[in-house]
């Protein structure tokens, strides 16, 4: 067995589903990438933007300059599909399914060391090495295509043909030559185009590129600040994440199984929380469910400002008192705002009572600003008759 072969086997004995091996010759699509950047696609990620990162992801030799090869290797998480049960009540949100379990940036990061320690022994020296899961400076999906893993859709997902889309990338960047695979040249998303026009906010753009401006899940995951007026209505039920564009795809309606590596299978709550439980989590409830999650990484304020956009979407009275009582009293700004927005939308007496109720002691000028618009939305609903 060559060591290419070794290490592609060890993977897989790791739990890496998809393992391919590439060059670490320029990615293909770099000015496509800084055209993305170019037009603000980015939002608020201004960590893509740097003239360090940009050099990086154009070359991976300027991360490891002795590199002579990349192992790209990819682990199924569960379908969205799986979720039991499918929604406990209709005031519970969605969750995408990358999310249900661990954390993926705890979980890998073990089994990329294991994978360099076994090439290591392999050959019987050490192997200068970089790897990384979705926290390194590398146009991973470009050289995943390159590695032979599959083809970048419309949804500008890396999707394998015989296995969906649902998977999480990393990659290991070598001193040492592998033998590299064929480039995945085809393209087999035809003439469909069921991702763009099922999108709710339409950020999904005719270059194989999306506008993260409007996408959300970085509305509710990467923007750290509030999300737009525009696009709350449209963010529906999600709090943390989307699936949309993939449950949608026929490649993953065909071949994607429901089961995914056993690290990312539901945690209890999860795939659908209960929002009147989640908009009263205290930071210590917030950080002791979530440990080891990813939903940390939206922070205790940026899920309760999505949170509190579901229930408006909901759009339920029985949910007033619970949001009334958040912008009556969370510390945070952000989300007393996004409260007043969600009771403005549900509208009615009781939500329009406890607005002018707040009026009288909030302070920030946002939460205000907030305020005073949700007031005038119910108003106008009142005098239009709706």
């Amino acid at each position: 067995m060559s060591l290419t072969q070794a290490a592609k086997a060890e993977a897989h004995r790791l739990g890496f589903q998809l393992v391919g091996v590439t060059t670490p010759d320029p990615p293909p699509h770099v000015p496509e990438f800084e055209n993305w950047l170019r037009d603000g696609c980015h939002g608020e990620m201004s960590y893509l933007g740097t003239e360090r990162s940009r050099q990086r992801r154009a070359d991976p030799r300027q991360i490891l300059p002795e590199c002579g090869s990349i192992l790209i290797l990819g682990v199924r998480h569960p379908a969205p599909e799986a979720a039991q049960p499918v929604k406990e009540t209709d005031l519970s949100g969605r969750v995408a399914a990358y999310a249900w379990g661990n954390d993926y940036h705890d979980v890998l990061p073990q089994r990329l060391q294991d994978l360099v320690s076994f090439i290591e022994n392999h050959v019987g020296h050490p192997v200068a090495n970089r790897w990384y899961t979705d926290t390194g400076p590398i146009l991973e999906r470009d050289l995943a295509q390159r590695a032979g893993l599959g083809w970048i859709g419309k949804n500008t997902c890396l999707i394998h043909p015989r296995l969906g889309s649902y998977f999480l990338l990393a990659e290991i960047l070598l001193g040492i030559e592998l033998e590299a695979d064929a480039p995945f040249v085809s393209d087999h998303c035809g003439t469909c185009r069921r991702c763009l026009e099922a999108c709710p906010t339409g950020c999904i753009l005719e270059n194989r590129t999306l506008d993260a401006n409007r996408c959300i899940s970085y509305l509710t995951i990467e923007l750290k600040g509030a999300i737009p007026v525009e696009l709350r209505s449209k963010v529906g039920e999600w709090v943390f994440g989307c699936d949309i564009c993939q449950q949608v795809c026929p490649w993953n309606q065909r071949f994607a199984t429901a089961a995914g590596d056993q690290a990312f299978s539901p945690r209890p709550g999860l795939p659908h929380p209960e929002l009147l439980q989640e908009i009263a989590l205290s930071p210590q409830a917030f950080n002791r469910k979530f440990k080891g999650s990813p939903l940390k990484r939206s922070k205790r304020r940026g899920y309760l400002r999505n949170v509190a956009v579901t229930l408006g979407n909901i759009g339920e009275s029985s949910v007033v008192p619970a949001l009334v009582e958040a912008l009556a009293d969370d510390p945070e700004p952000m989300v007393r705002g996004h409260a007043a927005w969600a009771l403005g939308k549900i509208g009615g007496e009781a939500a329009w009572r406890g607005l002018r109720a707040s009026i009288q002691r909030e302070k920030d000028p946002d939460v205000l600003g907030e305020i005073r618009d949700a007031l005038a939305h119910i108003d106008g609903a009142s005098n239009t008759g709706d």
